[in-house]
């Protein structure tokens, strides 16, 4: 169950991932275009073709995302964004404001990438920015800054990429507790609070996928209706502590004696249904003797009382042309059957 709400919670994360790498390719591709036409119009040749180059990119980032996974996608964005920010540090730009576009380098790659990886690439691109910067000009020529413009731009890019980390990993908390909280109050919603097994409602819901799977592959399903013996004496002698107590007890019965594929769940009130995948009915009259011998020989002990009970055991096998319901009014006949016949007792 929580495995299906994490792939739940995963799937519409990739698919707001998707949708927010989308918006940005289109957003990059829009704005390295319209400067492209700029730099066209002011006879920058170099600087036109790279903006091409970046809008083309972006492009392929955009359309990619229908033929390729997220990954891809966010690959081509960020090392193509950061390309185009170390041209603009090296070229400076027009008129030296090229080295200002580097601040959305950090949002990005903390979204795109992830928290850790994210600040392992911007420690990278940092370090070549500076590279670039300080790069002495009688080695390579490149665009000259002042040391108070390069100090205050690299104290701002860190600010920048911390405040941008610390939104990315309270963003990545958030999601984690509200993740731990859904898959909390949906375990609550399908199980029982007493006994901790599954309730009616996760009951029936097996039962249907059950159901389901031996429509297209003929597997036999047998399921258990148990019923204590005289609880209401138990409650009417020891106190309802006691009968919940006894309850309690009956569930870890139950679960030290099914498998692991099997379902148990309280089916309302001292009732409790098994599910027994895979199970033919001689089979689950195997399982079903061995739970009441169980139940039979263990003592609850309740302050200083040495409680014992007995269960009666209705047992019914899905017949291909059978209902859930009319599955579960079988069993239950079988254990009116067994309670008759003076409880303590597996029917069939």
């Amino acid at each position: 169950m929580l495995a299906s709400i994490n792939d739940q919670s995963k799937s519409n994360g990739n698919l707001l991932h998707a949708r927010v790498i989308k918006l940005f390719s289109l957003v990059g591709a829009s704005i390295t275009g319209g400067m492209c036409l700029l730099s066209l119009l002011g006879n920058n040749n170099t600087l036109t073709l790279i903006l091409l180059v970046a809008c083309t990119t972006y492009l392929i980032a955009l359309f990619s995302l229908k033929k390729f996974n997220i990954k891809v996608s966010a690959i081509i964005i960020i090392y193509s964004l950061y390309l185009l920010m170390f041209y603009l540090v090296f070229s400076g730009g027009v008129a030296q404001t090229g080295p200002l576009w580097i601040f959305i380098v950090a949002p990005v790659s903390v979204y795109v990438l992830g928290f850790r990886l994210g600040l392992i690439n911007l420690a990278i691109f940092l370090c070549i920015v500076c590279i670039i910067m300080f790069l002495p000009q009688h080695l390579v020529a490149h665009e000259a800054y002042t040391p108070e413009f390069k100090l205050r731009l690299i104290l701002s890019f860190l600010t920048m990429t911390f405040l941008s980390a610390l939104y990315e990993y309270s963003s990545m908390q958030f999601y984690r507790n509200v993740l731990e909280l859904s898959a909390k109050y949906q375990q609550l919603a399908m199980s029982d609070p007493l006994t901790k097994l599954a309730n009616r409602r996760n009951a029936s819901a097996v039962l249907q996928q059950e159901k389901a799977r031996i429509d297209r592959n003929h597997e036999p399903l047998s399921v258990l209706l148990c019923d204590l013996d005289h609880f209401k004496s138990v409650n009417d002698k020891y106190g309802h502590n006691a009968g919940d107590m006894v309850l309690m007890e009956l569930a870890k019965v139950f679960t030290d004696n099914v498998r692991q594929q099997d379902c148990i769940a309280r089916w309302g009130g001292e009732e409790f249904l098994v599910i027994l995948p895979q199970t033919s009915a001689e089979q689950a009259g195997i399982i079903a003797e061995k739970i009441r011998l169980s139940v039979q020989n263990h003592t609850i002990h309740f302050l200083k009382h040495q409680i014992q009970v007995t269960i009666s055991i209705g047992i019914s096998q899905l017949t291909e042309d059978e209902t859930i319901d009319e599955l579960i009014n079988n069993a239950d006949k079988c254990l009116y059957q067994a309670k008759t016949l003076g409880r303590n007792r597996v029917h069939p």
